[in-house]
């Protein structure tokens, strides 16, 4: 899992040293809500990906970075302390601009649990976005993973900014 992760990264970052232009660097922070609101405190995440135009108003790419939920701290009965909760997420990416300035998209794919006893599962990130000069885009998504017994919900902000090679 660690070896894909790593080829993906790779090639991802290979996209934009051949001249291509669209590297995309990002951090988000949110809440968890619905069934993990009790388990995770915040949500902070990091963004790398790359996408390209497929005209003057759709952006297509891919998408992965790292998700740390935060754990509450309970004291249980024994005294333990809940884990924190990872994810990699793995993702192709649309973006579709309504104006200069505005855009909604999804990213779409899967979440490999990082953390123990988490196997992650199908990853879905819509996505409202405004454009804050040439590079930077500040956005605001919602993230759900489906998980075997559970779902993974978030609402975040963050911001993005982009690489031309």
């Amino acid at each position: 899992m660690k070896k894909s992760i790593t080829i993906l990264i790779f090639c991802i970052l290979g996209m934009g040293l051949y001249g291509q232009s669209g590297m995309k660097i990002g951090i988000h922070g949110g809440l968890p809500i619905n069934e993990f609101k009790e388990e995770a405190s915040i949500v902070l995440g990091l963004d790398v990906g790359y996408r390209f135009a497929l005209g003057e108003v759709v952006d297509f790419g891919v998408m992965t970075g790292f998700v740390h939920g935060f754990s509450e701290k309970y004291h249980l009965d024994y005294g333990a302390d809940l884990p924190s909760i990872q994810f990699v997420p793995l993702a192709g990416s649309v973006r579709i601009w309504l104006s200069n300035s505005f855009s909604f998209g999804a990213d779409v794919g899967q979440a490999l649990g990082i953390n123990e006893g988490n196997k992650g599962g199908f990853y879905y990130r819509p996505t409202l976005g405004y454009l804050m000069g040439a590079q930077a885009e500040a956005h605001v998504s919602y993230t759900g993973i489906k998980l075997e017994e559970k779902s993974w919900n978030t609402i975040s902000i963050g911001i993005m900014y982009t690489f031309d090679f």
